[in-house]
């Protein structure tokens, strides 16, 4: 799937809150390794970098465009360094004492797998802080669905847009987590966001949820959808003079391996 950088963090503000949100809760004195999985810009695991400096910092997102912003930021730490891979393939290292991911297994079919693998695999101490979003039932998502699977659009959408297993519900993870022998935290928080512009809850969308769709219609094709996807958004979340309401449910995990 392809990312446009520029376009994710069109909302930084509002997409940096849950990252610090999440990380606050990690009480790790002075970690070995840290590590950032699905970093996208790297502004946050820069953000890492400054927070423990005798750390080895390093973020991991699959997609080129991301790491190429990510390697290029300025005034970057000296501790911080960016590798182009999968979740999926990757494994902790000896020493990985801080494993952060935000907003990015819940693109990973069977994350949970890969979470209870990493629980394994890290030493006892280490920390494991993840974030998801939950608002998979919410109109900017089920409105995305409803119009892909319509007669229109179903023949060239079937089976791109996921939604049952994207994420598990909070108790889910937290059962997870202590079953892996953590001592876990977690919770949910939905932020009441108010957005600037004109449709601003499509372009939140064009910079997440609506990749799939662009990545699998021809550009004629795709100014059609979102067109139709527009109108439907519109109504869903008025505008008001003073901007407009895009609320988000967020699921939060963090836990400590006991040993």
């Amino acid at each position: 799937m392809k990312w446009d950088p520029r376009k994710y963090t069109q909302f930084s503000s509002h997409r940096d809150r849950p990252f610090f949100d999440l990380t606050a809760r990690i009480a790790a004195d002075s970690p070995r390794r840290v590590v950032d999985l699905g970093c996208g810009p790297g502004t946050l695991t820069a953000a890492l970098a400054a927070r423990w400096p005798s750390a080895q910092v390093t973020g991991v997102d699959s997609s080129p465009a991301m790491v190429e912003r990510a390697r290029a930021l300025g005034q970057a730490p000296d501790n911080l360094d960016f590798v182009q891979a999968g979740i999926e393939e990757w494994e902790p290292q000896p020493g990985t004492d801080v494993v952060v991911s935000n907003a990015a297994l819940q693109w990973v079919p069977g994350h949970q797998d890969l979470m209870r693998r990493w629980a394994k695999q890290l030493d006892g101490g280490a920390w494991l802080a993840v974030q998801v979003p939950g608002n998979f039932g919410a109109p900017s998502h089920a409105l995305m669905r409803e119009l892909a699977a319509g007669p229109e659009w179903a023949g060239k959408l079937d089976g791109v847009l996921r939604h049952g297993d994207a994420v598990d519900e909070p108790e889910d993870y937290l059962g997870l987590l202590v079953e892996a022998g953590f001592d876990a935290d977690v919770w949910e928080t939905s932020y009441s966001q108010v957005l600037p512009g004109k449709d601003p809850v499509l372009e939140w969308v064009r910079g997440t949820a609506l990749r799939p769709v662009i990545d699998a219609l021809d550009p004629e094709d795709f100014s059609r959808f979102e067109e139709q996807y527009a109108v439907l958004l519109r109504e869903a979340y008025p505008a008001h003079a003073w901007g407009t309401v895009f609320p988000f449910r967020r699921i939060f995990m963090v836990g400590r391996k006991q040993g």
